[in-house]
């Protein structure tokens, strides 16, 4: 894995990606806290290479286990940039059983305003501050795939409600708290 190549050509055609995602959503760019992104990888040695290449490039914060699997959170030196706003962390799940049809650039995750404690509230104020993701989120829009979850890490004590809408190989996700938020809860 080219883990140089994460943070220069392939950020850049992830960002082309989303871009075009988050304008057919009707989310506004600049309208958001965009928290994170995710890299996805299939092997424990790919999580291994990045692990290591992000420790130069800044420090994990969090190392938890969500879903039985570590997740880690590196806080960046320098934040990579989407839109013109500083994206200052990565999220580097490790794999898990499922294989995924690539590696690379995954998700973006966004902060709705509102502080959402379950799906549903998470739901009705994203649709307050997104109206055209309304159709998505109720199934309309049959190329865009949701999946509504809370996930916990073993000692995070606020609630996590996400929303996330796949299409294709890119995903953007809605939740309540920044990542922060979540991490600072857990001491």
């Amino acid at each position: 894995m080219n883990t140089e190549f994460l943070l220069t050509q392939s950020w850049d055609d992830f960002v082309s990606k989303i871009n075009n995602f988050m304008d057919e959503l009707g989310i506004e760019k600049d309208e958001f806290e965009c928290d994170h992104a995710a890299i996805r990888v299939n092997t424990q040695k790919h999580a291994d290479q990045l692990r290591a290449f992000f420790e130069t490039k800044g420090k994990v914060i969090s190392e938890n286990f969500i879903n039985g699997r570590p997740i880690l959170i590196i806080e960046l030196n320098e934040p990579l940039m989407l839109n013109g706003t500083q994206v200052p962390y990565v999220e580097l799940p490790y794999p898990s059983e499922k294989a995924y049809p690539f590696e690379g650039w995954e998700h973006i995750e966004l902060v709705v305003p509102g502080k959402a404690s379950t799906v549903e509230s998470l739901i009705e104020s994203s649709i307050a501050s997104i109206p055209k993701i309304e159709k998505a989120i109720n199934g309309q829009l049959t190329e865009i795939k949701l999946k509504q979850s809370s996930p916990k890490g073993e000692k995070e004590r606020l609630p996590n409600p996400t929303i996330a809408l796949k299409k294709a190989d890119i995903c953007v996700k809605l939740h309540s708290h920044s990542i922060k938020a979540i991490i600072e809860s857990e001491l």
